[in-house]
């Protein structure tokens, strides 16, 4: 690294022999790497289609460990991550610099593996001149909007977005090599899905993960003052997942004094796939965006970790799960409530395609509040099928003419 002054600034540049040792080192220690359990999203990327591929999704999901998968399939080694600390001072024009090393040394100049990018300002600017000599580029990162938006200025409609979460329970049972079943499911109802910490069952891993996204991925990056307190707010989150929230109530709870503050927190939650938000159904986007939301956690062994409250409520915990998989598999997700309530409501084109309820176990004490909430809100949007997800119970139920199947969980994650 060389630093040189030029009309009083002072210049900091990489010189190529530095950028070419760091590719030596990080290919060495990626090929010694295990390329784990083969992700679902593996077979969705089209690595032949000419879009950009960004991939995004929370810190320590297995985003990395996915590039790897994909630069294996396309053989060859032209990859960079730039979360290495060495490459703190890499800026725009050294890519030129890294592009020659990787045309010499990698063997396959045509595909382009980025982890990370975003951490160099002005990426998007090098993204398009690849992508203008007919490259394939393939990018990962940890913010959604980062990615997407800066990479949408210049490059409008020329990229596709895939979506990365932790292991969904049939990558979990894989991973663990378990079988489908009641038992392996409460497994994966109570661990969640960070690779890394169904690897060791260690608390400590959830820990830190969760302050390093509260404090690397959110105080820091948005220069937050009062970091306690949005630990406090991803607490309170987590131990409220699956439950209705007014804006204007936490923001009275936390004393933010303004609701704009936490509509940026909120937001800023989502960006880093900590938490997700879900509107009340509605055909009025006046009225959605007016409605008391519903609150949801990334994983269920993170929300564990964190509250105390929910680990006996195996209800929410179940349908956090379904929420996440609905996530995972696309369309527009809401809740519905009029008088009663059914947990949600799949959209797609403007069209509502599936309503399900979620409980835990189905008995005669809830019965009629779950069937009562499904069929109302079956009524309403004109629908003559619904579902009922639970832990392990199977049935056919009909009422008024319509059909109610119920499901356990395991059986309807593994469907897709």
């Amino acid at each position: 690294m060389k630093t040189f002054y030029l009309c009083g600034k002072i210049m900091i540049m990489m010189l190529e022999n530095q950028i070419r040792e760091i590719y030596h080192y990080q290919r060495e220690y990626y090929e010694k790497s295990d390329t784990g359990t083969p992700r679902n999203l593996l077979q969705k990327i089209d690595l032949n289609d000419k879009h950009i591929k960004i991939i995004t999704g929370i810190r320590r999901c297995g985003k990395s460990t996915l590039l790897l998968q994909l630069l294996k399939k396309a053989g060859g080694f032209n990859f960079m991550s730039f979360e290495d600390p060495r490459l703190s001072e890499f800026e725009v024009n050294d890519f030129f610099k890294l592009e020659k090393i990787l045309q010499e040394e990698a063997g396959n100049d045509n595909v382009y593996f980025f982890d990370e990018i975003q951490n160099v300002k002005g990426w998007e600017n090098f993204v398009r001149v690849l992508h203008d000599k007919k490259a394939r580029v393939i990018l990962s990162g940890t913010y959604a909007s980062l990615l997407s938006k800066e990479l949408g200025t210049s490059l409008t409609g020329r990229q596709i977005t895939y979506e990365l979460y932790p292991f969904s329970y049939k990558e979990f049972i894989k991973h663990k090599n378990e079988k489908p079943g009641k038992k392996s499911f409460a497994n994966y109802m109570e661990s969640g899905g960070f690779p890394e910490y169904i690897n060791s069952y260690n608390q400590d891993i959830l820990l830190n993960l969760f302050n390093d996204l509260i404090y690397r991925g959110i105080v820091v990056r948005h220069g937050i003052r009062n970091a306690g307190m949005v630990k406090q707010l991803g607490v309170y989150l987590a131990s409220n997942t699956g439950k209705e929230f007014s804006y204007n109530n936490l923001t009275k709870t936390f004393s933010l004094g303004s609701v704009n503050t936490l509509l940026a927190y909120i937001s800023y939650f989502e960006d880093a796939y900590l938490f997700f938000t879900i509107p009340q159904f509605s055909y009025s986007l006046q009225k959605q965006a007016k409605n008391p939301k519903k609150i949801y956690g990334i994983d269920t062994g993170l929300i564990n970790r964190l509250s105390l409250s929910i680990s006996g409520d195996k209800g929410r915990l179940l349908e956090n799960i379904v929420f996440i998989e609905l996530k995972r598999r696309g369309g527009n997700v809401f809740y519905f409530r009029k008088k009663k309530e059914c947990d949600f409501v799949i959209s797609e084109k403007g069209k509502v395609q599936q309503l399900i309820q979620v409980c835990y176990e189905l008995n005669d004490s809830n019965l009629d509040r779950e069937l009562g909430g499904l069929t109302e809100a079956m009524d309403e949007l004109k629908l003559n099928k619904g579902v009922i997800l639970t832990f392990n119970q199977n049935d056919n139920i009909i009422v008024n003419g319509k059909k109610v199947s119920v499901i356990p969980v395991w059986k309807w994650l593994l469907k897709q």
